[in-house]
Parts: structure tokens; sequence; C-alpha cells
């Protein structure tokens, strides 16, 4: 299986290293070929962002990637956002980010299922036409959004077919009686989803509504999908909802003409947060189960099993009390790795013993 890394900056990158000496094949026994992209700010900024486009074209190749957090400078005139150049040039269309209970961790509401953001990766708010004028003596500032019926159509097939693995209810939806043209273009594509999926619980909900709905239908499995924006917000208090945003993965998926994804990029949702960069207490969880998601799209069997025992190990090793500061423990980022590594080697030798 060949995988491109794409470097950050900061804790980004120190997080990135644990999650690769988790997928190592001394570890997991996995012939893994690394390809590997320096995008930090620094090299972003030399090779105007070439870099970010070759990365960009071996995921293409390749199918995986698994991307560090990096820096997106506010100036206008720098090298802006890599994430936006990702998802364009691999077409990416689709985000998922799931809340999942951490054993052990008191969530601050009653979250027990698994919580899924199925959100736009392009469009709407974002790469929006923006421009201030005066009128009447006033400031004035306006802004053109755009969507398309393709990944309305993509976002909310691939909500149905997520919702159907997780035994879960398709919840939410955007703010179509406000925005009957805008946002009823995407209604529109839930509701015909849902028809093709009669087998999946589909309870359509106005944006507002999602948010106060989600203190009360916390204890349930849901997938909500969710325009660009709306997508964004929601997943930040989605995985917050679970005790710490660094506990969940973030996947971008890019699909064929059947819904399928051809180029999977998985990351950590949070930032690089400087503030802990260099201390060695950042939680890793996140990237390491990033690297977690990406095997589980390989369909080899081996990979699959490879996918949940990080995912079990890393949920065991919370579970056991090995938590890092933001969850209220003393452990370092280096020794959370290492224990989850020993669960994951102890895991997989017991399975072999059993003929698993």
């Amino acid at each position: 299986m060949d995988i491109v890394v794409m470097d950050g900056d900061q804790t980004g990158t120190e997080l990135l290293e644990e999650a690769l000496r988790v997928v190592s094949p001394e570890v997991l026994g996995l012939p893994l070929n690394i390809i590997r992209f320096d995008l930090s700010l620094e090299n972003r900024r030399r090779t105007s962002n070439g870099v970010v486009h070759e990365a960009a074209r071996a995921m293409k190749q390749y199918r995986y990637g698994l991307k560090a957090a990096t820096i997106t400078p506010e100036a206008r005139d720098d090298v802006g956002s890599p994430n936006a150049i990702l998802r364009k040039e691999i077409e990416g269309t689709v985000i998922v980010r799931t809340g999942r209970r951490l054993p052990g961790i008191a969530p601050p509401v009653g979250v027990y299922l698994p919580i899924s953001v199925v959100r736009m990766a392009v469009g709407d708010a974002y790469g929006a036409q923006e421009w201030r004028t005066s009128e009447d003596g006033d400031e004035i500032a306006y802004r053109t959004e755009r969507i398309s019926r393709k990944i309305c159509n993509e976002v909310a097939e691939y909500a149905f077919m997520h919702a159907r693995r997780l035994h879960a209810t398709v919840f939410g939806g955007p703010k179509f009686t406000v925005s009957p043209v805008y946002e009823g273009m995407f209604k529109e594509e839930l509701d015909a989803a849902a028809r093709r999926h009669p087998e999946v619980s589909y309870d359509p909900q106005l944006i507002d509504a999602t948010y106060a709905l989600l203190l009360v239908k916390a204890g349930e499995a849901l997938v909500i999908p969710a325009l660009n924006r709306d997508g964004d917000c929601l997943s930040d208090l989605v995985l917050q909802m679970f005790g710490s945003i660094a506990g969940a993965e973030s996947t971008l998926l890019s699909l064929d003409e059947n819904w399928q994804p051809q180029v999977i990029m998985a990351e950590a949702p949070h930032g690089t947060a400087p503030s802990l960069f260099g201390k060695n207490i950042a939680n890793p969880m996140a990237m390491i189960l990033a690297g977690a998601s990406l095997l589980a799209y390989n369909p080899d069997a081996r990979s699959q099993d490879a996918s949940r025992a990080i995912y079990e190990a890393t949920l065991e090793t919370v579970a056991s009390g090995v938590k890092t500061p933001d969850l209220g423990g003393s452990t370092s980022t280096t020794e959370f790795a290492d224990a989850v590594i020993q669960r994951i080697k102890t895991k997989l030798d017991v399975w072999n013993t059993l003929g698993h």
C-alpha cells in the first residue's frame, strides 16, 4: 500500500511522526510505502505552492494521503491554504468527521453512539467572491456563494451510505425555508437520497434546529449532512461534545460516478497548536486514527485488521487511564503513542494465535 505523507507545521509534524510510528511495518507487519512531501509554510513559500500541487498529483496516483496540520497565513498575497489547493486538485467533494465516545472520559453532554458530520468539501461560503462598496453614506459588504447539484448529490448519497454502515439516522439539513433556491437544492438531493435508501432512517431538520436538538439526540447514532460552512462549524461542536477535538480523524474523499472513494486524504481536524509545540504534550490520537482510517479504505483483509487494531488499541489506551493533558492526564505525546503501539502488537499477536 502506497501512502502520500504530507509534513506540516509546528505540532502538526510532531503528531504526524507519532502516527507514522504506529502504522510502520515493524508494528503492523504491512508493507507500506511512504511517498513524502514537505508542506511546511516555509517550503510552500519557497516553491510558490509547487510542492502542494506535487502532493496532490501523487495522491491522485496512489489514492491514499496522510496530512499533518499546516499553517494558513492570513495575508492575501501569501501562499494561502494548502487544503483548498489539495481539495481542488484531487476533486475532493466530501469531508467526514465522526465523534466517538472516549472510554473513561466524561463528555459535556450524554453522548454514547457515534455522530458523523458529512459536509461539502468545496464551494458555499469558502472561495466565495466578496467585495465592499459605499451606498447612501454607509459601507456595504457583499458575498456571492456557489454550490452545485453534483456536489449536493455526492454529499447526500454518501451521507446515506455512511448512515447505513453505522446503523445511524440521517439527521439535520440546510435552512431551505429561508433559501429555497440555494439551500433548497441540497434539500432536494437529500430527499432524493432518502427515497433511494428507504432502509435508512431519515429525520430532516433545519440547521438551527439541528444545533438545538443535538443536545436532545446526543444518545443516538447520527449522520449529519451539511453545507460547507455549516459542516465546518458543526464538526467542531460535535467533536467537542465527545470531550476533545483531538479525539477523532477527518477524512476528505473524492468519489467516482458510483459514489465510491477514489482518493482518500486523512488528517487531524485540529490545527498546529503553536502553544504546545516542542513540549511533547499534544494529543496524537486524531493523527493516529487518521492513519487507521486510511487503512480501513484499503480492501485488503490485513489492512482491515490493522485498521481495527489501531482503533481498538487507541481507545483502550484512553480507557486504561493513559491520557494526555487535554483529557485530564499527564501522559506525554510519545508515551501515549508507545502505549498504543504495545497494545497493537499484543492484539495482532493474539489474533494471529486465534487464526483471525
